[in-house]
């Protein structure tokens, strides 16, 4: 079987309230050249059950704790040249694969993309404490995982997802591409709409902001190395 050229990473552990939409998106896409690798954090609800009914998805199972795990495991168990990342409880554009993949293949000296975001409140649920109303007007640039759409080799170069972080691994992975100058692109379009629920945020503020303060540490102290050398 030839590799695909992207592989769509989805991790989820008790998420069978929303996965459908989220692979329904995936299959949409109207670039056809791709694989779905869901990660599933050992769910007690039916979400395998969802996932595995999907014959194009390919399930496989957390073996360490945590979500910086879970994307490592995702990484390593992708065939395609490129990597792309859909939380379980968002949704693709369909247009998002074939306008990001096809930038990077006719520039490849750029090694990832981001793109525009639209959050929108999910039915029936409440603001969740801690979300800025605001976000919800307009769309902006969000360098996040599920605009994100990389090279795999760029995981070779930089490293994967740091499971010392509980939280912001994936702020921490932007902020070492974004210290080594690695080349990317911005799309100005919409790509993701991200729903937000009373359940999807963690309150874990404390935790947070310890995450980000550590790795703001880690920043000043890697421009520092490279300055001296």
């Amino acid at each position: 079987m030839n590799a695909p050229m992207v592989s769509a990473i989805i991790v989820v552990k008790n998420g069978e309230r929303y996965i459908a939409r989220a692979i329904d998106s995936i299959m949409a896409q109207t670039f056809k050249d791709y694989e779905i690798i869901v990660v599933d954090g050992h769910s007690s609800d039916r979400t395998l059950n969802i996932a595995q009914s999907y014959p194009q998805v390919r399930c496989v199972q957390q073996k360490k704790p945590g979500i910086a795990e879970a994307y490592n495991l995702g990484i390593e168990s992708a065939r395609g040249e490129f990597i792309a990342f859909l939380s379980h409880d968002d949704v693709w554009t369909s247009n998002k694969l074939s306008t990001q993949i096809n930038y990077l293949l006719e520039h490849p000296e750029i090694q990832y993309s981001v793109a525009k975001v639209k959050f929108i409140l999910e039915e029936g649920h409440s603001i969740p404490p801690g979300f800025k109303p605001e976000l919800f007007e307009g769309d902006r640039i969000a360098y996040i995982m599920e605009t994100l759409v990389a090279r795999k080799s760029l995981f070779d170069s930089v490293g994967k997802f740091n499971s010392n972080f509980t939280i912001a691994n994936d702020v921490d992975w932007f902020s070492r591409v974004k210290d080594l100058n690695i080349s990317v692109i911005a799309i100005p379009e919409v790509f993701l709409h991200k729903y937000i629920h009373d359940t999807n945020l963690s309150n874990q503020a404390q935790v947070n902001n310890q995450d980000l303060l550590k790795l703001l540490r880690q920043s000043i102290e890697r421009k520092k190395q490279k300055a001296e050398g």
